[in-house]
């Protein structure tokens, strides 16, 4: 009878614990480039920054500090809302830039969008590896 590696049993429990927490890593870094575009440190293209603007930037960078907490909260649902979210401002991102490449390809976008696209691979594994696991 062989014995099974201790380290192996628990290698899919561990792995979503790594992505889990790069993924709130990720959300937090959205949240801190917003907050980087607000103060002007991060470039956005030739978009103006122009007084009553920063507004979207505050929130974002609110929405993006309390998903990455509540990715903590290791609920599928969440996972799944904070998913579909991601997902459409990504979408809406690059329907009103798809013609203004300075926009899309500025340190701010560059910034923010990477750590999206990133959070958005890591929120859909972790939603299938839930689901996987429920189902044995």
């Amino acid at each position: 009878m062989t014995t099974a590696n201790p380290e192996t049993i628990n290698q899919p429990q561990l792995n979503n614990q790594r992505v889990t927490w790069a993924a709130v890593a990720l959300a937090l870094l959205a949240a801190a480039a917003y907050m980087l575009i607000n103060a002007s440190v991060l470039a956005v293209g030739d978009v103006p920054h122009e007084e009553g603007s920063t507004t979207m930037a505050y929130i974002a960078a609110g929405c993006y500090l309390l998903g990455g907490l509540l990715i903590l909260l290791r609920r599928r649902w969440l996972w799944i809302s904070g998913a579909v979210m991601n997902a459409l401002v990504l979408l809406f991102f690059f329907q009103m830039y798809q013609a203004r490449p300075v926009v899309i390809f500025s340190p701010g976008g560059l910034a923010t969008k990477i750590a999206q696209v990133l959070l958005e691979v890591c929120l859909i594994y972790l939603i299938i590896a839930d689901w996987r696991q429920t189902r044995r």
